[in-house]
């Protein structure tokens, strides 16, 4: 079997994904699958934010965790704890997509978790609403979902709770 790799020869997967990023059959999937995010994504933080908002919110928490992991691997080194955090959120919520509650809630606390590690070394400016992110609200919502699923299980979830914004709208 021959891997996809890029110019340098790191793993790169052009294989077509569904909504929620399982592999698709190569063979029968021609054309077929969601645009994926591309390997070499460079956004700033705040038009990652929003990106990230659009797909969690659509439903696509793995493209989403594609955003953040960008950010997290090209943004400044003092933000590596906020991008990653949110993109383990963002993993949790894929778990719970596609009905894994055991890896939804050990992702979701773990990402938690991470987020406020960052809260509590960032400057009070950027603290609470990095980017427009409204992480008190995020993190509830994260904590509140795990521990739902923890104790109720996948079935009872509502689909909305499935989709929670990063960024507060005003409305």
């Amino acid at each position: 079997m021959t891997r996809d790799r890029d110019s340098a020869g790191r793993p790169r997967n052009a294989r077509p994904r569904d909504a929620l990023g399982r592999p698709l059959d190569r063979a029968g999937a021609q054309g077929a699958g969601e645009a994926g995010i591309a390997d070499d994504l460079a956004l700033a933080g705040p038009d990652a934010a929003r990106l990230a908002d659009e797909l969690l919110r659509a439903g696509r928490p793995f493209h989403a965790h594609e955003v953040l992991e960008a950010s997290w691997k090209s943004g400044p080194a003092h933000e590596r704890d906020l991008w990653q955090g949110l993109a383990q959120v963002a993993v949790g919520l894929t778990h719970a997509h596609r009905g894994n509650a055991c890896g939804a809630v050990t992702l979701l606390n773990r990402g938690a978790q991470r987020v406020r590690a960052y809260q509590a070394t960032a400057s009070p400016s950027g603290r609470d609403q990095p980017y427009g992110i409204d992480l008190a609200a995020f993190l509830a919502a994260s904590d509140d979902l795990a521990a739902r699923i923890e104790r109720d299980g996948l079935a009872g979830i509502p689909a909305a709770d499935l989709r929670p914004g990063l960024i507060t709208t005003a409305g």
